[in-house]
């Protein structure tokens, strides 16, 4: 959420992010209702005044006197007045506060200007992509691959979308989550296991809500979303809670199932494990001081670019222009690994600063040594990593002439073969 000071006074600044997002926002509406909150807001203050005046003035009579009984009969009018204006008020700050959640985030002034992912910046390019790989074939399509990761069954059981992950298939799984976990340990990460459920407001504080409700899968009894990703559950850790200013920054890393709808993706890039609706991330964050959040974010990019290095995988690095950074952030790197056998990259990673738009509406704040107040902290976050397009990648990529797929050097202690076989 942005500083309702930022956009009652620089309006101006607020167009122009929403122009640079490339969204479709109605600045005007919410300006109206603030300015009508504040004609409440007035009205409401002065019938207060009022009444304290009155009190004041009851306090010099004599009880019973006429002029007493004429200020208690004045009493009984404003008070039901200010009742009245009161409810109005509360029905007007609820819009305010929801017209407010429907703005977007600034971007940074280093966000690229663009409208489509065409015209996002190739920031880093790691690797040897273009290297000849004469066995390279879509992952789907190596003999065996059913046999690991059935498709088939998990759509007879749940939908599309839905793997089995059979025998090796769910120890390569089981390997690159320990992987990543003990690399992001070793990073400076602390592990958390969150719930894999949360409520409404955890999701309206991470910007989910209102923007994805079309995204998540909700429970229909007790209104609970399953987790998009660990980065909803992880940022909400410290909703409502004032940290201390010494133990920023914060870095916390979390293993979950992601649960996503993907609604409108049908038939865009869905084959094999390109895109589930179920698969499993290990997420990054941070809590950071206002000051640091953009070095923190070089950090944490440099973290998830790591563990790709160690896999041996080729990637690159992209910087997000305005139309493709998303509503909640205001600067976004994707990380993308080439799979060879689809020749196309595959997102494995986004790592995003918020500045203090999450932490707004969740109230995180730490308490300055400077001025002894609470202040806003900044939120980050990033996939340390995705594994269904990792695993995709290393499939491709590492096939070999009899079928298998040779595993990294990094992999073999955590998957303790070095080739996996689809026999």
């Amino acid at each position: 959420m942005l500083d309702a000071k930022l956009v009652r006074e620089s309006p101006e600044v607020v167009r122009a992010a929403i122009a640079k997002k490339h969204l479709d926002v109605d600045l005007d509406s919410v300006l109206a209702i603030d300015s009508t909150w504040r004609v409440q807001l007035q009205e409401v203050e002065h019938l207060r005044a009022t009444q304290k005046a009155a009190n004041a003035a009851m306090a010099a009579l004599a009880k019973g006197s006429p002029e007493f009984l004429a200020k208690v009969a004045e009493m009984k009018a404003v008070a039901q007045q200010a009742k009245e204006r009161d409810a109005v008020l509360k029905d007007m700050e609820d819009k305010f506060r929801q017209a407010m959640l429907s703005l977007p985030n600034l971007p940074h002034a280093s966000v690229p200007e663009g409208r489509t992912p065409e015209e996002n910046v190739v920031y880093a390019l790691h690797g040897a992509h273009d290297e000849a790989r004469p066995h390279a074939r879509p992952h789907w399509e190596i003999p065996g691959f059913d046999k690991l990761f059935d498709f088939a069954r998990g759509a007879k059981v749940t939908g599309a979308g839905f793997p089995f992950y059979v025998g090796d298939g769910a120890r390569i799984v089981r390997a690159l989550l320990n992987f990543f976990l003990e690399e992001n340990a070793k990073a400076g990460y602390v592990e958390v296991n969150p719930p894999i459920f949360v409520n409404a407001a955890s999701a309206t504080a991470t910007g989910q809500l209102p923007d994805k409700e079309g995204q998540m899968y909700e429970t229909t009894v007790d209104h609970l979303y399953a987790v998009p990703t660990a980065e909803v559950p992880l940022t909400n850790f410290y909703r409502d809670e004032i940290l201390d200013e010494a133990a920023l920054p914060v870095r916390r890393c979390a293993y979950t199932p992601c649960f996503r709808r993907e609604a409108g993706s049908y038939g865009k890039d869905v084959r094999g494990l390109n895109r589930l609706h179920q698969f499993d991330k290990v997420e990054l964050l941070k809590w950071v001081h206002p000051a640091t959040s953009y070095d923190e974010l070089d950090k944490l990019r440099d973290d998830a670019e790591r563990l790709l290095q160690k896999l041996g995988l080729p990637y690159r690095v992209l910087l997000m222009c305005g139309g493709d950074l998303g509503f909640a952030q205001a600067k976004k790197y994707d990380i993308e690994v080439w799979a060879a056998g689809q020749k196309r990259w595959l997102e494995v990673s986004s790592c995003s600063n918020f500045e203090a738009f999450q932490a707004r509406r969740a109230q995180i704040r730490f308490r300055s040594k400077e001025t002894g107040k609470p202040e806003l902290v900044h939120t980050l976050n990033g996939s340390g990593l995705a594994v269904p397009r990792v695993l995709a990648a290393l499939l491709e990529n590492n096939l070999q002439s009899d079928g298998r797929v040779k595993i990294p050097a990094a992999l073999v202690p955590h998957f303790g073969k070095e080739f996996l076989s689809f026999a």
